[in-house]
């Protein structure tokens, strides 16, 4: 079972997952980063670039999803070194650190929510994220070319690039397929028909969008929807 609500962290998500069903779903690339608890574990999932398939015996789960581009700031660590990663938080931050807070999770009534509020606490001490990545993931979500905006920021390809692969973890290119994914999915789980999803979403036509999605999520959109 999976539940989600939308956090108090401005443009995160607090979530918990029990695995009951035998069926393991893949993780998709979605631009995210997610501080996580899994029973008396603190961990950090970094930007995925393929589909993640959860393993091991842990069945209870929770998490805070950062929107993109705003976990590095949290975590004081780039982006791109955590890239197709879970680590944990003590591999990050001091063990003492983490102990205590682990603590502090287990003792809450809600695991998910002991990690927003542990995130809010630590947002505050650190200040708000650069507000050029908010115009930067909305830019690339509104299907705009990298070049166009690049421009528009102000920033030439290098700088655009370093600035993407400390914030998300991967260059405008790959952020702006994975949220072309994420877009096509949204638009085919509302009933969208293929051909009209790929067009909707700025692929060339539906083949490119069925490639893309192979690519990225490991399987077909068929099969994807069915996985929900």
């Amino acid at each position: 079972m999976y539940q989600e609500r939308v956090s108090r962290l401005s443009g995160a998500v607090v979530w918990r997952r029990t695995l009951e069903d035998p069926e393991v779903r893949p993780v998709l690339p979605d631009g995210c980063m997610d501080l996580l608890w899994s029973e008396g574990r603190l961990l950090v999932a970094g930007p995925d670039t393929r589909a993640y398939v959860p393993g091991g015996p842990a069945r209870r789960w929770a998490g805070l999803r950062f929107g993109p581009g705003t976990a590095p700031g949290f975590l004081g660590v780039p982006a791109r070194e955590l890239r197709d990663r879970r680590v944990e938080l003590a591999d990050l931050w001091p063990a003492a650190e983490v102990r205590r807070l682990r603590d502090r999770v287990e003792a809450a009534p809600e695991p998910a929510t002991a990690l927003e509020d542990i995130a809010l606490e630590r947002v505050a001490e650190a200040g708000p994220p650069d507000p050029l990545l908010g115009r930067l993931v909305a830019a690339l979500d509104a299907g705009r070319p990298v070049a166009a905006t690049a421009d528009g920021l102000g920033l030439g390809a290098r700088q655009l690039h370093r600035r993407c692969l400390s914030a998300f973890g991967y260059g405008p290119k790959t952020l702006a397929r994975v949220l072309r994914l994420q877009r096509a999915l949204a638009l085919a789980r509302t009933g969208v028909p293929f051909a009209e999803t790929a067009a909707r979403a700025g692929y060339a036509d539906q083949p490119h969008l069925a490639r893309d999605v192979r690519e990225l999520g490991g399987a077909t959109l068929g099969e994807l929807l069915g996985r929900r």
